[in-house]
């Protein structure tokens, strides 16, 4: 079952690609609370009537590390999305308005603090269902004498 996502922005980026010649490629990309969507362009980037393919390439924010890399220049700006596994991948896009790097950057951190709060409720509902384990309470609270005959609590 697929639940629809909210769609935070959508517009063009220009990726670098992994081939020789590195080459810059349009995408359109969306970016959701889940992560960055890129499609692929089917004729020239540009043009108004483009069409993209309904196959997308996900970078997905569970899988993402940072956003690296801010260089700008000429009124572009080059960013570079890190993957948890140490993959890079460049992208640039114009320096108008806000820069999908920071817009990227700030999804990226409201979803990992998001999974922090789960994380952290989820830890907590645990412990509590658990009950205490005994480690907080005072030793020989268990109604056994000490040791040396005394009773638990009496100070001599």
């Amino acid at each position: 079952m697929s639940f629809p996502v909210k769609v935070m922005r959508d517009g063009l980026l220009e990726k670098r690609s992994s081939g020789l010649l590195q080459l810059w490629k349009k995408k359109r990309c969306v970016l959701t609370e889940e992560g960055l969507r890129l499609h692929n362009c089917k004729g020239g980037g540009d043009a108004p009537g483009t069409a993209w393919s309904s196959k997308a390439k996900e970078l997905l924010f569970e899988r993402m590390a940072t956003v690296d890399c801010v260089e700008y220049k000429r009124g572009l700006v080059y960013f570079t999305v890190v993957m948890s596994t140490g993959k890079e991948i460049d992208f640039r896009c114009p320096q108008d308005g806000t820069a999908w790097n920071a817009e990227i950057a700030l999804a990226l951190v409201r979803y990992k603090n998001l999974q922090a709060v789960q994380t952290g409720r989820k830890r907590h509902l645990s412990t509590a269902h658990l009950g205490s384990t005994g480690e907080d309470e005072p030793s020989g609270f268990l109604g056994v004498n000490q040791p040396d005959g005394r009773s638990p609590g009496v100070i001599q």
